[in-house]
């Protein structure tokens, strides 16, 4: 009690109130937050930085309670919810790299990134997050593998890593997941086969822009999808059995790829909007078995032969250009062409014979037409696009040929 009178009993007892006061904010702040919680989100404000004219860290103060963060929800003292970066359209985004303790958010449900300049891989701690449902890391530059964990993350519903630069394989365990719903990878460098998809809740699966190659089995993929976009790969051979057991599609790209066989015309019935087959080497006879409600349909660019049937004049936008169709244009598709039903009526560069339609038409302007490049002078001239070329019939020796 004597040292308390001493000369420096004032500067230590000043010293001890600062002590408390500092202390019992960090305890206050604890008592409302998860300690590792606090502490991993430290670590995640560390290694990034907002991009010039991004203020979404300002509100970042760790001397406040993290759960009034931007971006940041929390229940019974854990954090919930992670939106790192202003979601508001046009935003600048952050910068950095996403740091291994977010594995430590163990109560995590849902983690996004706004667009922006994020590098380097994702934390392989992500599989950690067994309560994660969303995940939604794009547009950003984020490089290396996918994390064979997150297929270990048996609540998540959504993932997201499109426009990034992620390579190597999409982990076969990810084709497991139960409840996953939306599977977005597109514009990547993802190579080799697609895992087997067994779930039965999956909706949307978008891996179009990579370098995914191998055949897909009939039983690929499940007939829960509604959208499906393979589009821009190296995937090839049949798909007829796979495409017939899809019968849920509202969507469907596989155009740029390899794929080969024939178009089921089963495929024609399904409640599809638009319908994306070209450039690819599909082959034979495109046989739809009733009128085609799809309002566009692109067979472009194939090794489709025999005559155009009459089911696709109800198409709004047809191309059926670049294939090896012959024959006379059904009458149906001039009358549906002049009362501006078909918007856009593509036919160049096939093996065509004839279409009854008077030279002194008038086709409506909001409706294109192209007949060049086939076995024929075509009756009317048409703007056709630039691809198409300069020559309005095709030679007559291939054209004898092509009749064998």
């Amino acid at each position: 009690m004597a040292k308390l009178h001493s000369p420096r009993a004032p500067l230590l007892c000043a010293f001890m109130a600062f002590f408390l006061v500092h202390c019992n904010i960090h305890l206050h702040v604890f008592a409302m937050l998860d300690p590792l919680d606090f502490l991993a989100l430290q670590s995640i404000r560390k290694a990034l930085r907002d991009m010039p004219g991004s203020n979404f860290f300002a509100s970042w103060d760790f001397t406040s309670d993290p759960c009034s963060f931007a971006g940041v929800s929390c229940q019974s003292n854990k954090v919930v919810t992670l939106n790192l970066g202003d979601s508001r359209a046009g935003s600048p985004g952050l910068i950095g790299r996403l740091d291994l303790s977010i594995g430590k958010l163990s109560a995590l449900a849902e983690f996004s990134v706004v667009p922006g300049r994020i590098y380097g891989p994702l934390p392989e701690t992500l599989s950690h997050l067994s309560n994660l449902r969303f995940l939604a890391v794009s547009r950003n530059l984020i490089s290396g593998q996918i994390p064979a964990g997150v297929g270990s993350l048996r609540r998540l519903r959504t993932l997201d890593l499109s426009y990034n630069q992620l390579s190597g394989q999409i982990p076969r365990s990810m084709g497991m997941l139960p409840a996953l719903s939306n599977l977005i990878l597109c514009h990547n460098r993802l190579t080799g086969p697609l895992p087997l998809f067994l779930s039965r809740t999956l909706t949307r699966l978008d891996l179009k822009h990579n370098a995914l190659s191998g055949w897909l089995g009939p039983n690929s993929l499940p007939p829960s999808l509604q959208y499906l976009s393979l589009s821009w790969n190296r995937l090839g051979g049949p798909v007829d059995r796979l495409l017939t057991r899809l019968d849920q599609l509202s969507y469907l790209d596989l155009s740029s790829n390899q794929f080969t066989g024939t178009i089921p015309g089963r495929l024609f019935t399904f409640p599809i909007t638009s319908l994306q087959l070209q450039r690819n080497l599909f082959s034979g006879h495109v046989e739809p078995l009733n009128h085609v409600s799809i309002t566009t349909v692109d067979l472009s660019y194939n090794k489709l032969s025999g005559p155009i049937s009459p089911f696709l004049a109800t198409v709004q936008n047809l191309y059926l250009n670049n294939n090896g169709f012959s024959g006379r244009v059904p009458a149906c598709f001039v009358q549906r062409l002049l009362s501006a039903n078909i918007q856009i009526l593509y036919l160049q560069h096939n093996y065509l014979t004839g279409i009854e339609i008077n030279p002194t038409a008038e086709i409506p302007l909001s409706s294109s037409l192209c007949l060049q490049y086939n076995c024929m002078v075509p009756p009317v001239q048409t703007p056709c696009p630039l691809k198409a070329g300069n020559q309005k019939t095709r030679p007559r020796q291939q054209c004898n040929e092509w009749r064998g």
